[in-house]
């Protein structure tokens, strides 16, 4: 292929290629700020329009006839139309929809039915202020936009993925949205949050007015302490899929349970019955840790605004929704206010027509055109009491009256008529001058009659973390073999010589010559043979350690609690010398040693005894307190009184190879 055709090639797709992107992003994928739905949707909700009688229609008939508006397959559109039937607004659903907790697919579309919800009959159509514009074959005509009065787009929540761009948006309570649109309109603060079909709890901390990180959790409540039952589940996930979660935790040994079986009908029933020695508080917690009972969601609100995609948030939606709801109830009053006029024309030039008896001057005209003239004559003199000049069509409309609507004219019957609608004209141009007014009533109209339907399902709360260590099951034994030097949970270790432990656990490794160091839970690593403690690192635990300073030959003792770290990086508990070692370490709370000195003939004693809580906690890097001028020779412990209450009890340790209750000589 020659250049110039590789080019031509290159620019058609380039061509094509964004008319796809575009195509996609618009016509597919995210939806429209305006009425808060998907192209596909639209053409649904205006097909059952089209539609409507009041009686339910099966929907594979729905399915047929949105295809004259919907250039693509019967299965995407059954899709969106039972995604937005089981959000429960807009269609009424007869038969089997599926189930959104179980995730149970709907039967096949000859056998349920459907029809539009009375909320979307009131608050979706109006042919008066809505754009219309030639569908893809050019046989039908398909709204732009419906003139939804109701802020569908955070009342439905929507997900898309298009080329280069994703929307990911939460659904909200209808009610508590409404209630912030009477608060924009009285300019008056609001703040609202996600309310979740399915219900389960919501910490939306973190939710950005739409965007921003939310979590969602399940509702565990506790039978007894053997059994667990989950009644509500996180947005996002299905009784199927959260089972499955279980399921693997209890797989990999992240939980015990002896079975699970779900009972979901119409409301979620998932029951966990639990092994032996497991009890259900900290199962529950572990639910929330290594299952889907918790899962984060990333909200990324993404719309169509003026043709264009745009980023916004949900105050800038709510606001332009309630801009726009203002908008076109002022435009449907002005519609009425013109149709009351007409109608109120009408009635006048009736009424004149009839009871001044101008149809009278008609009687011997000899043409049309004469007859025209006589009724046009005959209601001049009463042109001020009508709204505006006579026109020809006036004049028609009164030729088309029939004798027998004359000879039975009532007079006070039309008079109560014309006095009825200067009544509603009135009152329209009142609604117009104040329409702040007017759509706070309109909304809690609606309230009135649909809120009690909606009530708020997803409980706002706040989540405490969920440390995975703590809840995690030390379901491995880390080994340590002195004799080869090795460690892990592949090293068989006996009694001290081997800790319980998970694989979220991190180990503290504290050797003999004063170097520490923290590795996780490993299969096999080698860390040598002089290793002088080894535990779980973290917590609060408090090390007793007396120590040699090989350059002065003096013992130092000194308390600290367990040292922060960075995993697999070398620390030191003292300054580093060929000669300087630990003589004693140990955790325990209430520790007390003597200390026995090399003998000299000049002291009284050559012992001293104390207890480790007479002396203050330190940093790990301090250098501690002298014991004695003199050297140390053996170190052993002795029993004391009481252990301080304000020193946690001792971390289970994998080993401890000084500091025993025999004596460990100094050399």
């Amino acid at each position: 292929m020659d250049t110039s055709q590789h080019g031509k090639l290159h620019q058609l797709f380039d061509s094509n290629f964004i008319d796809y992107t575009s195509y996609v992003i618009k016509e597919r994928a995210i939806p429209n700020v305006a009425d808060g739905l998907k192209p596909v949707q639209r053409r649904i909700l205006q097909t059952l329009q089209n539609m409507d009688d009041g009686r339910f229609h099966k929907v594979a008939n729905v399915v047929g006839e949105s295809m004259k508006l919907h250039p693509h397959g019967d299965a995407s559109i059954f899709a969106a139309l039972v995604n937005l039937a089981n959000k429960d607004y807009l269609i009424e659903r007869q038969g089997n929809f599926g189930n959104i907790y179980t995730g149970d697919q709907a039967s096949a579309a000859r056998y349920i039915e459907c029809r539009l919800t009375p909320l979307a009959r009131a608050t979706l159509f109006n042919k008066d202020i809505t754009e219309f514009d030639d569908s893809y074959d050019g046989r039908m005509q398909e709204p732009l936009v419906l003139p939804a009065k109701v802020p569908m787009l955070l009342m439905l929540g929507a997900e898309g993925i298009a080329v280069g761009m994703a929307t990911k948006i939460m659904p909200h309570n209808f009610v508590e949205l409404l209630e912030a649109q009477k608060n924009i309109l009285r300019d008056e603060p609001f703040e609202i949050f996600p309310d979740f079909p399915k219900g389960g709890l919501l910490d939306a901390s973190g939710y950005d007015q739409g965007n921003g990180r939310i979590k969602c959790r399940a509702r565990i409540i506790e039978l007894d302490e053997k059994t667990i039952q989950i009644t509500e589940i996180p947005h996002t996930t299905t009784t199927e899929s959260l089972i499955e979660s279980v399921e693997k935790a209890a797989r990999t040994g992240k939980i015990k349970i002896m079975s699970i079986n779900d009972y979901t009908a119409e409301n979620v029933e998932v029951e966990i019955k639990l092994a032996r020695g497991v009890y259900a508080k900290d199962t529950i917690k572990a639910l929330y840790a290594f299952s889907d009972c918790e899962v984060p969601i990333s909200p990324n609100l993404t719309v169509i605004k003026d043709d264009r995609p745009e980023v916004m948030n949900v105050n800038d939606i709510l606001r332009y929704n309630t801009d726009k709801l203002v908008s076109d109830l002022e435009k449907e009053l002005n519609i009425e206010l013109g149709r009351l006029n007409d109608r109120l024309h009408a009635s006048l030039l009736e009424q004149i027509f009839i009871e001044e008896r101008i149809y009278k001057d008609i009687e011997e005209c000899p043409s049309f055109a004469k007859v025209l003239a006589a009724v046009d004559a005959g209601l001049l003199p009463f042109a001020e009491q009508l709204l505006r000049p006579v026109e020809p069509s006036d004049i028609e409309r009164l030729l088309e009256i029939r004798i027998k609507r004359i000879s039975r004219y009532d007079i006070d019957k039309k008079n109560k008529e014309i006095r009825g609608l200067r009544k509603s004209i009135k009152e329209v141009k009142t609604h117009l001058k104040d329409m702040v007014l007017f759509t706070i009533n309109y909304i809690d109209g609606l309230l009135g009659k649909y809120g009690k339907y909606y009530p708020r399902r997803t409980e706002l709360t706040t989540f405490s973390e969920v440390e995975i260590r703590k809840v995690a099951l030390s379901n491995l034994t880390m080994g340590y073999d002195p004799e080869s030097g090795f460690i892990g949970t592949h090293i068989k270790g006996e009694g001290e010589f081997a800790l319980a432990c998970s694989e979220y656990d991190k180990v503290l490794l504290i050797f003999k010559g004063g170097l520490y160091k923290v590795i996780s839970v490993i299969d096999k690593l080698f860390i040598g043979h002089d290793v002088a403690w080894c535990g779980k690192a973290g917590g609060k635990t408090v090390f007793n350690l007396i120590y040699r300073d090989g350059d002065q030959n003096l013992s130092y003792v000194k308390r600290f609690k367990s040292p922060k770290f960075i995993l697999d990086k070398e620390y030191r508990l003292f300054d580093e010398h060929k000669k300087s070692e630990i003589q004693y370490l140990s955790t325990t709370a209430d520790g007390a040693v003597r200390v026995n000195f090399v003998p000299n003939k000049r002291s009284r004693s050559n012992f001293t005894e104390f207890a480790f809580d007479e002396f203050l906690l330190k940093g790990v890097a301090a250098k501690g307190k002298r014991i004695s001028p003199r050297t140390v020779r053996r170190i052993s412990e002795i029993a004391k009184k009481s252990a301080p209450q304000d020193v946690e009890p001792p971390q289970p340790t994998l080993f401890t190879s000084v500091g025993k209750k025999e004596d460990s000589e100094a050399t």
